[in-house]
């Protein structure tokens, strides 16, 4: 899914995009290599690049 959205998305929006708790998305997203954004203090997650993260580890499974 090339292009997509520039929408941001709070953890908690971006874990039930993966369907994972917001804890396991914030103790692992680095390590995972899920692009982030961080706004002040907060972290969010762009939609297109969640999306795209998420078909390029589908392509390597």
């Amino acid at each position: 899914m090339r292009g997509g959205s520039n929408l941001l998305m709070t953890p908690d929006e971006a874990a039930a995009e993966l369907g994972v708790t917001k804890r396991v998305l914030m103790d692992s997203y680095r390590r995972w290599g899920i692009p982030f954004l961080k706004v002040g203090k907060h972290v969010r997650f762009r939609t297109r690049d969640l999306h795209n993260w998420v078909e390029g580890r589908m392509q390597r499974d």
